[in-house]
């Protein structure tokens, strides 16, 4: 709820920043927002299986920015608050304003500001800057993008998995006053600002607690995140995809990456209800508002999928997939320039653990496949086949950072969208091609949901 610090100037060092931010004479910038949801916990570097994976620190070994700096680019990664710090709605009452609801991305701003001011002295070029995130990071470079306050801090976007989810004022005041409940406060700005930082992530946890633990509470049980950013019409006009279908953003170049199979990783770290039986599956879509012959196509082309797996194809594409394409389509539909890809490397045959899961990519687009903290994600030290994949998917951050070219085509604009267009579907060397737009017709007919945190 604390107010963003104005931005400082920096001291010039001579020393070397390990991997932090890297900079060469004259070279374009690129800044990377964290993964992670917006929910409330302790940042974590490693992955652990047992525990759910909710929030991620810009200093852990996978953002670390050496490699993409070795081709050029000058490397800044930062954090901004998050949970009701972040984006928890405060509401204005007698003794003082109302706080901005979307105070994580008014911090992304300033760090924005502070990159436009400054990078030059670190060999960056501010024309030139590449804002990239993953998972909710990039749900917050696509608000960026269409937000006034950020018009000209960034020039081209980088979305990796965004999360579908962007919340309504009316959703943001609900939740915080059953967060507030939970704390013992009243839901005023005074009773908040009498909670300690620590009581407010207690009592978040609490209540995502008890959506979890309940399967009648709708939405909010399969995989309780209560925070997000929130369509205040002020800061944010609307959800992104929204935004940028009616030309928001326009004028920044677009690479869009999603893993196809998402929400495995969710459900392997425990993260997410379980769906085990076929009247699970069906309240699931219903809570969603999903059609029932949006389940049948999907249980008719996974023929010999469990009740569980058809439920993390189908969850993973409605949160990640699926809005992660239509960021890209609308984006070039509206007259961006826009690329599309899909990660698609696995590991091993039907039954092996490791897919091409949420945040499998992130290693292999930095480049930092040699530290064993990612080797969770991509089932054990690398071969020479991730090597060679890492390489060209650096590459092409890289080149879009530097020229707006990743190598393929971008998608075409038009009634069609991306019809015909080039989609990069990132696999290693001999893996066996598999159907690379999944189940987006079925999209394409059922609709696709907006959905709130």
């Amino acid at each position: 709820m604390h107010r963003v610090r104005p931005r400082g100037t920096p001291v010039r060092r001579t020393a070397r920043l390990s991997g932090l931010v890297a900079w060469r004479g004259g070279h374009p910038h690129a800044e990377h927002l964290g993964t992670g949801g917006r929910a409330q916990g302790p940042a974590r570097t490693r992955l652990d299986p047992r525990r759910r994976v909710r929030l991620r620190s810009s200093a852990q070994p996978d953002f670390d920015g050496t490699a993409l700096a070795a081709r050029g680019l000058v490397v800044v990664t930062l954090n901004y608050r998050l949970g009701f710090e972040g984006f928890g709605h405060v509401p204005a009452d007698g003794e003082g304003p109302a706080s901005p609801d979307n105070r994580g991305l008014l911090d992304q701003i300033a760090a924005l500001e502070w990159v436009r001011d400054n990078i030059a002295a670190f060999g960056g070029s501010p024309d030139r800057v590449t804002v990239a995130g993953q998972s909710s990071g990039a749900t917050s470079v696509a608000c960026l993008m269409v937000s006034d306050r950020a018009r000209g801090l960034l020039h081209r976007a980088v979305l990796h998995s965004a999360v579908n989810a962007c919340a309504t004022p009316g959703r943001a005041t609900r939740t915080t006053a059953e967060v507030a409940a939970a704390a013992g406060v009243p839901a005023t700005r005074a009773g908040l600002l009498a909670a300690s930082p620590q009581a407010l992530v207690a009592a978040s946890d609490r209540v995502v607690d008890r959506y979890r633990q309940d399967p009648r509470s709708g939405q909010r049980h399969y995989d309780p995140a209560i925070y997000g950013p929130v369509a205040d019409g002020d800061l944010l006009p609307a959800d992104p995809l929204e935004a940028l279908a009616a030309g928001r953003g326009a004028e920044v170049e677009l690479l869009v990456c999603h893993t196809t199979e998402e929400y495995w990783l969710l459900d392997a770290v425990g993260s997410s209800a379980k769906i085990t039986t076929g009247q699970q599956l069906a309240t699931f879509a219903a809570d969603f508002g999903l059609p029932p012959q949006l389940v049948d196509g999907y249980r008719s082309r996974l023929p010999d999928a469990r009740v569980p797996d058809v439920h993390l194809a189908l969850y993973g594409d409605l949160l990640f997939a699926e809005y992660s394409s239509r960021l890209a389509e609308a984006h070039a539909r509206a007259g961006g320039r826009t690329f599309l890809s899909r990660f698609d490397r696995r590991r091993g045959g039907p039954g092996r653990r490791v897919r091409a899961w949420h945040c499998a990519d992130i290693p292999f687009a930095f480049g930092n496949l040699h530290d064993e903290s990612v080797h969770f994600l991509t089932d054990g030290p690398p071969g020479p086949a991730d090597h060679e994949l890492s390489h060209r998917m650096a590459g092409a951050w890289a080149a879009f950072a530097a020229h707006g070219e990743p190598g393929w085509a971008p998608l075409g604009g038009g009634a069609g969208g991306a019809e015909g267009a080039t989609v990069r579907v990132w696999r290693t060397a001999g893996e066996e091609a598999r159907a690379s737009d999944g189940f987006r017709d079925l999209w394409g007919a059922a609709g696709l949901p907006l959905l709130a945190p």
